[in-house]
């Protein structure tokens, strides 16, 4: 497992979130916080980047919220300087996340 500091593909976050790299690109044209390093034309993304975007899956996914209601959401967050709830802790943050698509990629295993 990478390192909680370690960059990483679009390849690999698409994989995690379970969403095409298509859907990441379109993702940064809508959504001016998402700002993935580049290098020689490749995307790599941070762990704070992977956060955001598994809350931007999650509004668009589970709470069925449309890009513009998400564009709200997320611009009221960063009006209270707060973009995304966090524990303080980065790595037990991250942690949770791997877990929770972890249960969800075992869920979604039973339908394949």
């Amino acid at each position: 497992m990478k390192s909680e500091h370690a960059y990483r593909t679009i390849t690999e976050v698409a994989e995690l979130l379970q969403v095409q790299p298509s859907v990441l690109r379109f993702w940064e044209t809508q959504f001016s916080q998402i700002k993935p390093t580049k290098r020689m034309g490749r995307r790599y993304y941070q762990s704070e980047d992977v956060v955001l975007l598994a809350k931007i899956r999650d509004y668009l996914y589970k709470d069925l919220l449309t890009i513009k209601g998400v564009q709200k959401k997320l611009k009221q967050s960063d009006a209270l300087g707060d973009p995304l709830p966090q524990t303080g802790n980065q790595k037990a943050d991250i942690q949770a996340l791997v877990q929770e698509l972890n249960d969800i990629k075992m869920e979604l295993a039973q339908y394949i």
